[in-house]
């Protein structure tokens, strides 16, 4: 059985839309597209390597998957992470009939969360999304996510793609490692641990016994 883990850079108030550049994705108005360049730095580029050091195929949506398409086949063979992305397999959930050009490209039609679910109870590496925010939702409402690798950076956008939308099923996590950038980012990887468990910080209920007792030790005092 293969591991889903899910990569992604957030806003404080969990926004995910556009991470990399102006251009990226200005659907709905967002203006900040951009907004994690000026935060990176060595320890940041260290947590990104780890994340791919270990064998993966991607998982990515149609949209994030033309922009990787757009950039990593024409970074060099100098560049590691593009090295490894042209080789991997890219799964790429889309709705559209048009080829997929990138090396090594297998297109999800149809009931999408069904064919991850075949996917993840087969053979292989770890199947890793990258961005992907429509796609997230579909994973998210089915509870296939087994694992966030999170990069929380301290601002707040005010709207955007949120990574946990309304249909995200309640689960309880595991904060299995923390680290923080010089630029103030949280680096976090979350595992799955469990259905949500409740409490109350509410005194307890006091019965009428001890409440009686209680009343008579203060007339006596």
């Amino acid at each position: 059985m293969r591991k889903i883990v899910a990569g992604a850079f957030v806003s404080l108030d969990g926004v995910m839309q556009a991470p990399g550049g102006p251009e990226e994705d200005p659907t709905g108005g967002f203006e900040h597209g951009g907004w994690t360049v000026p935060y990176w730095d060595g320890p940041m580029g260290q947590f990104m390597d780890a994340c791919f050091s270990q064998p993966f195929d991607l998982l990515l949506g149609r949209k994030t998957y033309e922009i990787f398409a757009a950039h990593w086949p024409f970074v060099g063979e100098d560049d590691p992470i593009g090295r490894v992305f042209n080789e991997v397999t890219k799964y790429v959930a889309t709705s559209s009939a048009v080829s997929l050009g990138w090396t090594n490209s297998v297109a999800l039609e149809g009931d999408v969360a069904a064919e991850v679910a075949r996917l993840k109870q087969g053979d292989g590496p770890v199947l890793l999304t990258q961005g992907s925010s429509v796609l997230l939702q579909t994973l998210l409402a089915h509870d296939l996510i087994d694992e966030f690798r999170l990069l929380t950076f301290p601002l707040v956008l005010g709207h955007g793609k949120k990574l946990f939308g309304p249909g995200t099923k309640p689960g309880a996590l595991k904060l299995t490692e923390s680290k923080v950038s010089t630029t103030g980012v949280t680096m976090g990887v979350y595992a799955r641990e469990g259905s949500v468990k409740s409490g109350s910080f509410a005194l307890p209920q006091s019965s009428d016994a001890e409440l009686a007792r209680r009343e008579k030790m203060k007339k006596e005092g």
